[in-house]
């Protein structure tokens, strides 16, 4: 038979090494044997090169192979001729799973019995290069020919391109003449200019390696761009099983939704999101938002064991904090009937069945197959109704799939026995479903339009639609995405309990963590999460991203919105000794410099103030720009030069005061530099955070050996516990915001009491503080 085979491969035009690869796969060879023995039929033994290669072309891309003779026939008997009508053919039969086919449309959409005449295209041509002729005659060669090609193949569907390209060569080649020296010299590269807005329309490279995309998450999932179907056209998305009640459930789902986009956000609540679960938030409810749907957030409650109520709360205060809001919010548990009842239809068509299998058993690449796969259909009913009413201990039976999922893996697991309390059905269950089996019936009972989960997902496409046309249900489509993730941080569940348990951080919200209640904590504004996400892009591949690149996003924002104050996080005493004003003046402080509108705060300023340490040299240094003895420093927004006077110490020898002279700034020397100060402050604690992990990928034994708890950063935490504020913050709320001028974003912690503030440090400035 194979040998039969090679040979009819080889006859066909195939080269005995395509044939023999052919071989290897069964279904293919079946196929492509299937259509040269049906073409032969029509053309005798003896069939040319080109309809060999259109076979072998409608053999491996045919989805739908019911529908092979029907193209075959055509190929045979000379009506499709080319690989660009083959296309068109192949298109509309998928757009087409139903019969009959009506062949006018069919033949009309496929250019069959269109003839384009060689007059036809030099015409067409000319047409085209008159159209360009002035451009060709300044750039010549270097105009880009493909536009000559693209414009004519739009006026002539049908006509063979490489007769196209032969027309374009001589035409232009009699319009410019023979290439010249010039024209084979290499097109010199235009250097772009830099851009001086901070979004420019397409994407932005960073590091030459990471593309950033520069337009907003709307446009990006707005109407066409993504290439998804539309609601209702399922069967037009590759991989779509399409069965005989397709149509009649795409129909039915069409009434209910009013061709409505409709997708979910299904988080297991056993654990807090964070940065990656902000990308799929994002997806999900924008991808609604930009195309007038709507969006669930429906909890994936099926393993009572790891639930807990507050993850419950922490998801849903999450995904209102990124700005979104849930069209309803929804659980699995909400189904178990239902599933209970599909599970038992299950095992009624044949298609699973009670094993005692135990996990240890089916865990792995190639477990041994079930010895009760073939059980009898009433038995597993039996034992199946027996799993329910607890007459099984945990892990003596389980409820299995018959089917083999992509990555190999052979029935899968539907339901379980778990003696736990279900935090919403009590005690009235003891199995619950697994994600396998639970997740596309639910989208299915929610009618889910687009069902866009992560990439690992993309293993269990099969089984997603294998469910649902097993039990005859609407069947939505899956759509995968890469994962997001970031360098120098952990996300798992498990490893984030370790890093509590140790004392590593101080729980899920400890603001080194990337969770996302611990970015809120730290200050980060959710727009700024919402745009690193816009500007990683839908992709599918996985992208792992440099945390700086999130707080780039981050100052955007802030700037725009945190008010500026001051603070000193390392204070030194200085009294002013010739102060005009026998008291405090007031000092009217723009909260934001660069526009003055969005209002001033009032700061006392006396004859004793408090500046950084660092802003004060007894002895000069090269580059240096603020006080030293002989050397003025600006005070900022006060009106003052100060310049030193004398220098008090304390018995080691450390400055602990300096006592200076003021003068006006309109008519003092311009100093260097401007310093930041602080008069009748507060004081508070401050923390700076830095890298929890000192490698990229902690997690990566390649790299840490050791584990990743053996490559925290002892140094990620600095705390400064009487740091120096200016008055005006003294009702702020736990998460305001504010820029300390020349030193940071800060945001107020929660740890915050009316007797002392407390404010995180969000990000630095992008400018060097030295520099100011």
């Amino acid at each position: 038979m194979a040998a039969e085979s090679l040979s009819l491969f080889t006859a066909i035009g195939l080269s005995e090494q395509k044939a023999r690869e052919t071989l290897k796969n069964e279904a293919l060879s079946l196929l492509l044997r299937d259509a040269i023995v049906q073409a032969q039929k029509t053309l005798g033994p003896s069939v040319d090169k080109v309809t060999g290669t259109l076979l072998y072309n409608v053999a491996t891309r045919l989805k739908d192979t019911k529908r092979l003779g029907f193209l075959v026939e055509y190929i045979a008997s000379k009506k499709i001729t080319t690989d660009l009508q083959l296309n068109a053919a192949l298109d509309y039969v998928k757009a087409h799973p139903l019969d009959p086919i009506d062949t006018g449309h069919f033949e009309k959409d496929c250019g069959v019995g269109v003839t384009v005449t060689p007059e036809q295209i030099e015409e067409a041509v000319e047409a085209v290069i008159q159209k360009f002729r002035a451009q060709l005659l300044a750039e010549r060669y270097r105009f880009n020919m493909g536009l000559l090609m693209g414009e004519a193949r739009n006026q002539l569907k049908w006509a063979d391109g490489k007769i196209i390209k032969n027309e374009v060569d001589m035409q232009v080649l009699h319009l410019l003449g023979p290439k010249t020296e010039a024209d084979l010299e290499k097109k010199p590269k235009v250097t772009k200019p830099k851009a001086t807005e901070p979004e420019k329309k397409g994407d932005a490279t960073v590091n030459g390696d990471v593309k950033l995309e520069s337009v907003s998450l709307m446009e990006q999932l707005r109407g066409e761009a993504l290439k998804f179907h539309k609601p209702g056209e399922n069967y037009k998305t590759e991989g779509y099983v399409v069965t005989p009640k397709t149509m009649e459930l795409l129909k039915k789902h069409l009434e209910i939704t009013g061709g409505q986009i409709r997708t979910r956000f299904p988080p297991e609540p056993n654990g807090i999101l964070h940065i990656g679960h902000a990308k799929a938030i994002n997806f999900n409810f924008g991808y609604a938002k930009a195309n007038g749907g709507i969006c669930f957030l429906r909890y994936d409650d099926t393993n009572p064991e790891k639930e807990e109520e507050k993850y419950f709360t922490a998801i849903k205060d999450m995904v209102e904090w990124l700005g979104y809001k849930p069209y309803a919010v929804t659980h699995a548990s909400d189904n178990f009937n239902q599933l209970y009842e599909w599970a038992v239809e299950l095992i009624r068509r044949g298609q699973a069945y009670v094993c005692h299998q135990k996990v240890e058993e089916i865990k792995g690449h190639n477990p041994p197959p079930s010895p009760w796969r073939d059980r009898p259909v009433e038995e597993s009913l039996l034992l199946f109704e027996g799993m329910k009413k607890g007459k099984f201990a945990e892990g003596e039976a389980t409820l299995r799939m018959k089917l083999i999922m992509e990555d190999g893996k052979m029935d899968p697991v539907a339901y379980r026995i778990k003696y736990t309390p279900h935090h919403r059905t009590g005690d009235k269950w003891c199995i619950y479903p697994t994600y396998d089996y639970t997740h596309c019936l639910c989208d299915s009972i929610e009618h889910i339009t687009h069902s866009l989960c992560t990439k690992e997902f993309q293993a269990r496409r099969s089984s997603y639609f294998w469910l649902c046309n097993t039990l005859d249900v609407y069947c939505p489509v899956q759509w995968e995405y890469g994962r997001l993730n970031l360098h120098y941080t952990v996300v798992s569940k498990r490893k984030i309990i370790k890093l509590v348990e140790t004392g590593a951080v101080r729980d899920w919200d400890d603001p080194r963590l990337f969770t996302l209640t611990a970015l809120r904590r730290r200050g980060f504004p959710p727009e700024a999460i919402n745009n690193f996400c816009a500007r990683v892009g839908v992709t599918v591949a996985q992208t792992t991203m440099e945390p700086h690149l999130l707080e780039s996003c981050v100052r955007d924002v802030l700037n725009e919105t945190a008010p500026r104050i001051m603070a000193v996080l390392e204070p030194l005493k200085v009294t002013i000794t010739n102060l005009p004003a026998e008291k405090a003046i007031d000092v009217s402080v723009p909260n934001f410099p660069a526009d003055e509108s969005k209002g001033f705060h009032v700061v006392p300023f006396s004859s004793t103030i408090y500046i950084e340490q660092s802003d004060f040299r007894e002895v000069m240094e090269k580059g240096y720009k603020r006080l030293t003895p002989d050397q003025p420093v600006g005070l900022r927004h006060a009106g003052y030069v100060i310049s030193l006077q004398n220098i008090v110490k304390d018995q080691s020898g450390n400055v602990i005061e300096l006592e200076v002279t003021c003068t006006k700034t309109d008519v003092a020397e311009k100093p260097k530099a401007f310093i930041h100060w602080v008069s009748d402050p507060l004081t508070c604690e401050v923390r700076l955070y830095d890298r929890l992990f000192l490698h990229k990928t902690p997690e990566d034994p390649s790299e840490v050996p050791g584990g990743f708890l053996t490559d925290l950063n002892t140094n990620s935490l600095t705390t400064i516990p009487s740091a120096l504020v200016e008055r005006s913050v003294k009702n702020a709320k736990a998460l305001d915001k504010f820029q300390f001028e020349r030193l940071g974003y800060f945001s107020v912690d929660p740890d915050t009491t009316p007797e002392k503030i407390v404010f995180n440090r969000t990000v630095t400035l992008k400018e060097d503080p030295g520099k100011m």
